[in-house]
């Protein structure tokens, strides 16, 4: 016999304090019942049960393996639940934290191809460039670029992109173009204000040698897409990933302001909360955005 059936048939005995009422809860004769006992006593050679004609009791052995039993039934139908709910439908408002330069950018176009798929979906996209504690701020997921810091969270990689120093080739002009890290110093150099190393370019010199450039120009901004129409505006030297820069560049508006550099690649990430399973509706805009994103990066945006 199957051994859940006959660790029900014990509990439900136990529980409800006899056969008939046992057999009555699990919807089976009261002789099914104690079969599925008898056959789990057989198994054990053990006696888990005290019966008279007035009631039955569990043993001092019955006790102890009906906590345990307890324990396994519970965990099946946690097992069972956790199939149902990773089968459902995706549904249910999905709360979502990602840097607004990306957001604007690259996750608002796709949002509405997103919302075709899943009508039963509603999102909630946060834009800002600070990192948000997930659970403690009610978010289901969020988007990260760059070295994951918090390796509690549980990731899944969607693309790469790249960071370059570009500037109009009207400053370029004007200003002469850098040949190497070290002539940065004599230009001007567009602020990231809400980079977490602070006013801080870290570079890597043909050589394989990590160097760091402290910005000192005129603009500081807390928006990439402002330093990028700064930069073509020609007001200075931005360092900025290709997601922003691209089409820039296509267009001819920015260059490369030293191309003998290697590049500095980043990964973009969909990082949720740690747990036995992933939601539905988290999995498949996590699916969706692997998709949409499938044919992007690292300089191909």
């Amino acid at each position: 016999m199957d051994r859940l059936t006959e660790m029900e048939a014990f509990a439900t005995v136990v529980d409800q304090g006899g056969f008939t009422d046992a057999a009555r809860k699990m919807g089976i004769s009261k002789s099914a019942v104690s079969k599925h006992v008898s056959s789990l006593e057989a198994r054990l050679g053990a006696r888990l049960l005290n019966r008279t004609t007035r009631r039955v009791s569990p043993t001092e052995i019955g006790l102890a393996y009906y906590d345990r039993a307890l324990r396994v039934l519970n965990d099946a139908g946690e097992a069972d639940a956790l199939v149902s709910s990773m089968q459902s439908d995706p549904s249910g408002l999905l709360r979502i934290s990602v840097a607004t330069d990306f957001g604007v950018n690259h996750l608002s176009p796709v949002l509405g191809q997103f919302l075709e798929e899943f009508p039963d979906i509603t999102v909630n996209m946060v834009l800002n460039n600070r990192y948000v504690e997930l659970i403690s701020e009610g978010f289901d997921m969020a988007i990260r670029i760059g070295e994951l810091e918090d390796s509690t969270l549980r990731a899944r990689k969607l693309t790469d992109t790249t960071k370059r120093m570009i500037a109009s080739p009207g400053y370029l002009d004007k200003y002469g173009r850098p040949a190497k890290i070290d002539d940065l110093n004599e230009h001007k150099l567009l602020h990231y204000s809400s980079q977490s190393n602070g006013s801080v370019w870290k570079l890597t010199a043909p050589s394989g040698e990590k160097r760091q450039v402290r910005t000192a120009g005129g603009l500081s901004v807390n928006d990439g897409q402002s330093l990028l129409n700064a930069a073509i505006s020609g007001l200075g030297i931005a360092y900025l990933p290709s997601f922003l820069y691209a089409n820039a560049m296509k267009a001819g508006q920015v260059v490369d302001v030293i191309p003998d550099l290697p590049f500095e690649t980043q990964g973009i990430y969909a990082v949720y909360p740690p747990g036995r399973f992933t939601q539905p509706k988290v999995r498949a805009f996590i699916d969706f955005l692997v998709n949409a994103f499938a044919d992007k990066g690292p300089t191909d945006w």
